[in-house]
């Protein structure tokens, strides 16, 4: 039983306060299927108010005047004071989203140390001088843009927050974060935790609510001058017609269907379980999960035998048990959605090789848990093989040339991530640019790295997190020409 239910408000202007309107959600726990949390439910009103808040914050407050070394400062005491509430965060997390406690103390680490990155990049980020067929010199200005909307999904709270705030901060502007309804918890003691540092009020503001209403109200606000999205690719083209009356800047990062491509000479011993595990990770609910299993015809077989026997070891259990592999899916509704994808497979005509239900057993009946799901004898051309399921269901599809499998990888609306596992360095580069993809990442299951751009193509999005390539969009150039001549 959850000994206490939070009582949660937004977070405005440095204040804690209810909604104009009194609406609140409330959260349960996947994993118990009880009350978490009652979490205020902001309106446009106040999403009206929060912009309001930071458009003076930043026109009129001190973040714009801070110097670089002062805004650099900040993020790092942030990130420190990150790293002493890890407990408190990734408990957060766990209960709110359902994921293993191990996976969420990694992923608040992660987040410190995105606000680390990010402070180290305030004062090498500038401009520069270029040379001109004019009597004189022009130089460029990197300008924060303003107030920005950073609008995120339910699957990694916290993490995509930082990915959003801390970049969009390091440029000097000022954040309205609209976190998903479900999932607000960890944003909102961020911006707690950023008060405390600091960073002055107005500068970083979190407005939960409904997407159809607080977030469209944030992307049609007029001072809002730049939104990025993180969430279905639906969703996500909606958006982008929205910010297209105020000529917005947007950067989507929507669905994926991954292609994890095994060839016959790959490393099987490392292929195989990181199948599993970038398929399974936060149960399945990852943009980035590798759900398409592409596997050379010689092995495939002996491969999707060896898999199924892996995902029904996988330990599924209560997320705070450190023990725990796999947790509960975010809610019954997205188990019943996933659950129609299995009946769609099976009509198919695919293979269900394992799972495919939910477990019966006490106490794991009471919450949204579902079995890890492989499906085999997939043809590429299948539902299950071309739409996004978001949880933890992967299809099984032979290949028999290099060629096919690119074929394959590239049949598909979304372009995010995927996996290439080959001995073949030659083999690997060509079939890596030949997928039509964002990132991806080459004998190993993750292309993630807070270093490194990512972001998708096609219906996968557009525009980049992370790295520094996200710095160019939180920021404006602005160039100036001197004349020297007489």
């Amino acid at each position: 039983m959850n000994k206490t239910i939070l009582q949660k408000y937004l977070l405005i202007d440095g204040k804690n306060i209810p909604a104009l309107a009194r609406r609140t959600t409330t959260l349960i726990n996947p994993a118990t299927s009880e009350t978490l949390a009652i979490v205020a439910e902001g309106g446009a009103e106040d999403v009206d108010a929060a912009v309001q808040s930071a458009h003076r914050a930043f026109r009129e407050g001190p973040w714009r005047k801070l110097n670089s070394r002062e805004r650099t400062r900040l993020l790092l005491r942030l990130a420190t004071l990150i790293r002493e509430h890890v407990d408190e965060l990734a408990l957060l997390e766990s209960q709110n989203v359902g994921k293993p406690i191990s996976d969420a103390r990694d992923e608040v680490g992660t987040v410190a140390n995105c606000f680390e990155y990010y402070a180290g990049a305030i004062n090498k980020t500038g401009g520069s001088t270029i040379p001109v067929a004019a009597p004189g010199v022009s130089l460029t200005f990197r300008e924060p843009i303003g107030v920005c909307g950073l609008i995120l999904p339910w699957n990694y709270p916290l993490l995509l927050t930082s990915w959003k705030v801390a970049p969009a901060l390091a440029m000097g502007n000022t954040v309205v974060v609209k976190p998903a309804e479900t999932t607000p918890l960890t944003a909102l003691r961020l911006g707690e935790l950023a008060l405390e540092v600091g960073v002055p009020a107005g500068v970083l503001n979190i407005v939960p609510g409904k997407g159809s209403i607080a977030g469209e109200a944030l992307v049609r606000h007029p001072l809002v001058r730049k939104i990025s999205f993180t969430g279905s690719t639906e969703i996500g083209s909606h958006v982008m017609r929205l910010a297209a009356d105020d000529i917005k800047r947007v950067t989507l990062e929507l669905g994926g269907k991954s292609a994890n491509i095994v060839f016959a000479d790959a490393n099987l011993e490392r292929a195989l379980p990181s199948a599993a595990s970038s398929l399974l990770g936060n149960a399945g609910q990852d943009c980035c999960a590798r759900s398409r299993l592409l596997v050379e015809r010689s092995i495939y077989d002996k491969f999707v035998e060896q898999l199924t026997e892996h995902f029904q070891k996988v330990k599924l259990g209560d997320p705070l048990d450190e023990k725990t592999e796999m947790g509960p899916l975010i809610s019954m509704s997205n188990r019943q959605r996933v659950q129609s994808y299995i009946d769609v497979g099976q009509q198919e005509g695919a293979s269900l090789l394992c799972g495919g239900k939910a477990p019966e057993v006490e106490p794991l009946a009471k919450g949204a848990y579902l079995n890890p799901t492989l499906f085999g004898n997939v043809r590429p051309e299948m539902k299950i093989a071309q739409e996004e399921i978001f949880g933890p269901m992967l299809v099984a599809i032979p290949f028999d040339a290099e060629a096919d499998a690119v074929a394959i990888a590239n049949n598909s609306l979304y372009g995010l991530s995927g996996s290439i596992w080959t001995r073949d360095i030659e083999r690997a580069l060509r079939v890596a640019r030949a997928v039509e993809t964002g990132v991806l990442s080459i004998n190993s299951g993750s292309s993630v790295h807070l270093e490194a751009p990512f972001g998708g193509v096609k219906h996968s999005g557009m525009g980049r997190e992370l790295g520094m390539a996200v710095l160019d969009h939180y920021s404006e150039l602005k160039s100036v020409f001197i004349h020297t001549g007489n």
